[in-house]
C-alpha cells in the first residue's frame, strides 16, 4: 500500500476555477448565439467568453502544476 501525502490547496483552487470558468464560458457562448432582450452597455465585448476562457486556462494551469508537485 503506497502512502500519499495531502494534496495542496492550489490543486482544489485550480479545479474550482476550471469548472466555474467552463460554466461561465459556456453561458457566454449561449448568450452570443441567443442575445438577451435587454442589452447592457458593454454587451458587445462578450465578457463572459473572455473571463470564462481566462479562468479555465488559469485553473487548468494551476491544477496540473499542483498535481505534478504533489507526486
Amino acid at each position: 500500500m503506497s502512502e500519499q501525502g495531502m494534496k495542496p490547496i492550489w490543486y482544489f483552487v485550480g479545479l474550482i476555477l476550471m469548472v466555474i470558468g467552463g460554466i461561465v464560458f459556456c453561458s457566454g457562448i449561449f448568450q452570443f448565439f441567443h442575445p438577451p432582450a435587454v442589452k447592457t452597455t458593454l454587451a458587445e465585448i462578450h465578457a463572459n467568453i473572455w473571463w470564462g476562457a481566462l479562468m479555465t486556462v488559469f485553473g487548468t494551469g494551476m491544477y496540473f502544476t499542483a498535481k505534478k508537485k504533489s507526486k
